[in-house]
């Protein structure tokens, strides 16, 4: 075997704090895995003039007694995942500031490292249901996934970096998770476990979902509990309606035109219905 194809692949996978992270489904990803696989800080990139700190704020935080600054910063971490595989972990608030220049830091960071691709992690809030699998928008360099095409609107850091990789020669994925809007203060870890198996399958390799699958079971009993409490069952049988036809629809659409009259009968049948 020859030392070149000897060597382990090192893939980017970046998320980010704030807008691009609706419940830190996205950052949780980069934690679990941290957690998980040997992982050691290995690079930062310098905040001065990235952040506006009234947004961004410092925290203060006692070590050992003595009190210390936070600052927002960038953190990579060399995650081991096999002795063939390790992971480029970028996590950070998203900057505030010089987006192109942080951009162009972080791919030097990549070619540091020789990264071969370039992976970034985002969720967002939706009118989706808790009791459905959450939707997924993967995009793979040069082939847009339907929301892709139909979007038109401000975009994230994930989606800036994204674009910078691609034009400097990266293969590039974007995975998006969407998390229930009502149910928006805390943490989603079923849109972390539904990224982390995205993830997996990118990469092709079985990542450890550890404590993560009764995480996520606790997080949809204690939706179910919400939708209880705020006597929203009418509002969540609509989404779950909406959320059913939406993928028949899909399904149809797979397996050719001439299916798509079916579905058109059965929209018709429910409008007559009320449904």
């Amino acid at each position: 075997m020859c030392e070149e194809s000897a060597m382990p692949k090192t893939i980017l996978i970046a998320a980010f704090e704030g807008w691009n992270d609706a419940s830190q489904a996205a950052t949780n990803v980069v934690r679990h895995l941290v957690s998980r696989y040997e992982s050691q800080e290995v690079r930062h990139i310098d905040n001065e003039g990235f952040y506006d700190y009234q947004v961004a704020r410092p925290m203060i935080c006692s070590v050992q007694g003595r009190k210390r600054i936070i600052w927002p910063q960038t953190t990579f971490y060399d995650i081991a995942v096999s002795p063939m595989l390790h992971l480029l972990a970028q996590i950070a608030p998203e900057p505030n500031y010089r987006w192109e220049e942080y951009c162009r830091q972080t791919l030097r960071v990549a070619e540091d490292y020789d990264v071969s691709d370039v992976i970034t992690l985002g969720s967002m809030f939706d009118e989706c249901p808790h009791t459905r699998p959450l939707p997924l928008d993967i995009s793979k360099s040069g082939c847009e996934c339907e929301s892709d095409r139909e979007y038109n609107g401000p975009v994230g850091i994930p989606n800036i970096l994204d674009a910078f990789a691609a034009e400097a020669g990266f293969p590039t994925t974007s995975i998006w998770v969407s998390v229930p809007h009502y149910y928006a203060n805390t943490e989603c870890m079923q849109g972390t476990l539904e990224l982390l198996r995205a993830l997996s399958l990118i990469i092709e390799y079985p990542l450890i979902e550890g404590d993560l699958t009764r995480k996520a079971m606790q997080w949809r009993s204690d939706a179910d509990g919400l939708v209880s409490d705020m006597h929203a069952g009418d509002y969540l049988a609509r989404l779950e309606h909406d959320y059913d036809l939406d993928a028949r629809a899909k399904r149809i659409a797979s397996n050719g035109m001439p299916a798509c009259e079916e579905l058109l009968r059965e929209a018709e049948s429910l409008l007559r219905n009320g449904v």
